[in-house]
């Protein structure tokens, strides 16, 4: 589905358990959301057991300011449910050598970069795509091209 997109990364890898879950509340809770009365066409998919995107088809009708803060309480509340964080920004998730993806707290940037762990090619998650094109293009990136070149 094209659209626009919202990415939340947990801070541990999801198991079965919390997997089924999470894509069951998620499935329900995207079938219920509205915007002004209006249901949105949106679909969900998790990605290495880490991601969860979330597409809303705004050719169809578009996410408003409400809509978008009850999804946001919707995240915070599987937070709760699963004891996982999903909105701290200041994790940094990135893809090793070996392809296992890591967390850091954006602080450690700068001495796993010192000590050779990540370099400039090292691949970064880029939470900050907003459609389904940049989900294709920009999810994933070269350090060298996030904003995290800045921090090394």
């Amino acid at each position: 589905m094209k659209g626009k997109v919202w990415t939340y990364f947990s801070n541990k890898e999801l198991n079965d358990e919390l997997l089924a879950g999470i894509s069951a509340d998620t499935q329900f809770f995207l079938e219920n959301w509205k915007a002004h009365g209006t249901p949105l066409t949106a679909t969900f998919e998790i990605r290495d057991r880490r991601f969860l995107i979330i597409t809303v088809d705004e050719q169809s009708y578009a996410a408003s300011g409400c809509s978008i803060d009850k999804q946001v309480q919707f995240i915070k509340e599987l937070q709760l449910k699963y004891n996982i964080e999903l909105l701290n920004r200041l994790l940094v998730p990135f893809q090793t050598e070996a392809g296992t993806i890591e967390i850091v707290h954006a602080s450690k940037i700068k001495e796993l970069y010192a000590n050779k762990q990540v370099n400039d090619d090292t691949i970064v998650f880029n939470p900050a795509v907003s459609n389904s094109d940049e989900l294709e293009t920009s999810f994933k990136i070269p350090l060298k091209k996030s904003w995290l070149k800045a921090k090394v």
